[in-house]
């Protein structure tokens, strides 16, 4: 029976690897052999308990991947949640700031408007001159008053 030695190799390379011990390894041993008239039974019952442990460890598996996915997508949820706050608060103070920002530029506006009305008007009064030309004023004015005395 060469073929029954050759058959793990063959499995373990169609298993990748895994380790799996084929139905016809160690036969000799078994406890049942191919004559009489339960051995199909006895054998779909080792066949179905091995379907059964491996239905097993896959339910396992996807049970283990499932809780992870599980703990995974709760995190993501609290994360967005989170981020979401956060972009709400930028928001918030992105309007705050334009509000502040709108605000400033009317009362620089107001103020550059005041400004070219007092300057305006200082320039209408006489009040914008300089002090020498306030002196030169104020000393024609002196000539002034002293021609009048003169006169009178």
């Amino acid at each position: 029976m060469r073929a029954v030695g050759y058959a793990p190799l063959l499995v373990l390379r169609q298993y990748r690897s895994r380790q799996f011990i084929p139905t016809t390894q160690g036969l000799a041993q078994c406890e049942f052999s191919y004559r009489g008239d339960n051995y199909k039974k006895k054998v779909c019952e080792i066949s179905n308990a091995w379907n059964q442990t491996r239905r097993m460890k896959i339910l396992a598996d996807f049970e283990k991947r499932s809780s992870e996915l599980g703990k995974k997508i709760e995190q993501l949820e609290e994360e967005k949640m989170r981020l979401g706050l956060d972009v709400d608060i930028h928001k918030l103070k992105a309007e705050k700031l334009r509000k502040w920002k709108n605000k400033a530029e009317e009362d620089l506006d107001s103020l550059k408007a005041d400004y070219k009305k007092l300057s305006l008007s200082i320039r209408m009064t006489g009040l914008g001159k300089t002090s020498e030309q306030w002196r030169q004023e104020i000393k024609e004015e002196k000539t002034k008053a002293d021609q009048w005395e003169k006169k009178f």
